[in-house]
């Protein structure tokens, strides 16, 4: 996981120790279980504000059956010609009787 994060990042092993060296030089070692505590708060935060952001958009769309509404729709276009076209047809048979 460590190299995964390594890699994404562009940062080597070493400049990894250099900036933890330095943090831990600038803070001390006993207030970096606090501030680790704190990024993890910030990082779950932001976690779950992106999955309600997600969820609300989601909610708002109607992505779930976008299929159902055309083909209700296409339906009713094709029962209405339908009926126009018998209207038609009875009006053309009583024409020629």
């Amino acid at each position: 996981m460590i190299s995964f994060d390594i890699m994404f990042l562009f940062i080597s092993g070493a400049e990894l120790v250099f900036v933890f060296f330095i943090v831990l030089l600038v803070f001390g070692a006993d207030k970096i279980p606090s501030i680790a505590k704190g990024l993890a708060k910030g990082m779950t935060q932001i976690r779950r504000a992106t999955n309600e952001i997600k969820t609300e958009i989601s909610k708002n769309t109607d992505v779930k059956n976008p299929t159902e509404s055309m083909t209700k729709d296409l339906k009713d276009s094709v029962s209405d010609i339908k009926k126009d076209f018998d209207d038609l047809k009875d009006s053309i048979k009583r024409d020629l009787n």
